[in-house]
């Protein structure tokens, strides 16, 4: 049975999801089967109705504000593609176990992290109830490894303090990857000034 399943990719920003999740995509269609993407609405990168990956593929989409829009609009097909799932609300694991549940193949992509490296939204339930996951790992920006899992807010070009708002839409001038070493959380409200250390020698002057 092609259907029955629910494959999810996983990982920082600039690893590669959605271009995983459209050479997928782009497999089915190849085996003839009916596929149906869907986008959160709320991800406004892209200036209209599709998907696109850092390498410039492309597929339309299906913009959507809630999940449960999501069952209404892919009756009558295979395969539902799902992009950035961290953004869904909460029915959206319901919503998948449904449609696998129907017999349909669901392949999903999302941060398991948001920039303060906790995890992401349902992306921690989506993960437990896949089929199979993949975890892709991406460049550290700053060090240049091979293991970024941690995705960088940068605000005029520096770490975003950790009181930053949960969800920024920004492109690769507001996010970067890094691994665990190079990964930075600042927390201005815990912050002392650095006092000058001549100035504690023991009073003297």
């Amino acid at each position: 049975m092609y259907g029955y399943s629910f494959e999810l990719i996983t990982g920082p920003m600039s690893c590669g999801k959605t271009e995983e999740l459209l050479r997928r995509i782009r497999r089915c269609i190849i085996a003839k089967k009916k596929v149906k993407v869907i986008s959160p609405d709320v991800d406004t990168r892209a200036n209209g109705d599709y998907i696109e990956s850092r390498n410039g593929l492309w597929l339309d989409a299906i913009k959507v504000k809630h999940s449960i829009q999501i069952l209404s609009e892919v009756r009558n097909v295979d395969v539902v593609a799902i992009d950035e799932l961290q953004f869904f609300d909460s029915n959206i694991v319901p919503v998948i176990t449904q449609l696998m549940n129907e017999g349909k193949k669901v392949i999903g992509t999302g941060l398991e992290l948001d920039f303060k490296a906790q995890p992401f939204g349902c992306m921690p339930e989506l993960m437990c109830i896949a089929t199979k996951v993949d975890k892709l790992h991406a460049v550290c920006m700053k060090c240049g490894c091979e293991d970024a899992t941690r995705t960088q807010r940068l605000i005029d070009g520096k770490p975003a303090d950790k009181s930053s708002p949960l969800i920024m839409i920004g492109g690769d001038e507001t996010y970067e990857a890094r691994c665990i070493k190079c990964y930075e959380l600042p927390d201005e409200k815990h912050q002392h000034p650095k006092t000058d250390f001549k100035l504690l020698q023991f009073g003297k002057h």
